[in-house]
């Protein structure tokens, strides 16, 4: 976990780098953290990486513990529930409008994120698959030019992400990437009601995937 020379601003690299650590377990849920230890994890200040952290707690993917730091916030299942509402209602936004407002490059690059999506589903490397995943929603939220729909979805889709990672053996990473590719070949083509409509199903398999957790546990 570290940050290295960026245009970002600090605060935008210790957000990355921390969001990394959350999603790929590495940080796993529940656990307590200090501003001092990541400090000096990250290596960057105090007051960069206050930033991140509220930014982090916002999104409740951390909590703040009075007198005691900081914790990773747990994956819990029935809340994702209405995570993947919020969400699905969001998401519909922002491929709807990518579809009608990309410009040709964003167009091409989120082309060669869903490639990516395949390349990594195909291999099986569930890491590569979830960074590529981070890129088309990267992509898809500059693309629809709406930052207040894009703000409110990003920590949601970091939730998605992480929850991925957490049931991973459970989960059907070609499907997941199938769905992906529909919807971001309707963005790309620019056919606004195919991107909704693929966004839906996607959300829909991550709602079906949720409850068969829920129920088996």
């Amino acid at each position: 976990m570290t940050v290295s020379p960026d245009p970002k601003s600090l605060a935008d690299q210790a957000y990355e780098a921390l969001e990394a650590e959350i999603v790929s377990l590495r940080l796993a849920p529940g656990s307590i953290i200090s501003e001092a230890w990541l400090a000096e994890t990250v290596g960057i200040g105090r007051t960069p990486l206050r930033e991140a952290l509220q930014r982090l707690a916002a999104g409740r993917l951390i909590q703040v513990l009075p007198r005691r730091g900081m914790i990773v916030s747990e994956v819990d299942l029935v809340d994702f529930l209405g995570l993947l509402e919020t969400r699905g209602a969001l998401d519909r936004l922002i491929v709807g409008g990518a579809a009608r407002r990309a410009t040709a490059g964003e167009r091409d690059q989120l082309w060669a994120a869903a490639g990516a999506m395949q390349a990594a589903s195909g291999s099986g490397d569930v890491h590569r698959f979830m960074q590529a995943d981070r890129e088309a929603d990267r992509i898809l939220e500059q693309a629809a030019h709406n930052p207040y729909a894009a703000g409110a979805a990003a920590p949601l889709h970091t939730h998605c992400r992480r929850f991925w990672m957490r049931y991973r053996e459970t989960g059907d990473v070609g499907r997941s990437a199938q769905l992906h590719g529909l919807m971001l070949e309707a963005v790309v083509t620019g056919d606004d009601t195919a991107a909704v409509r693929a966004s839906d199903a996607l959300v829909g398999y991550l709602e079906r995937l949720t409850r068969t957790i829920l129920e088996n546990a």
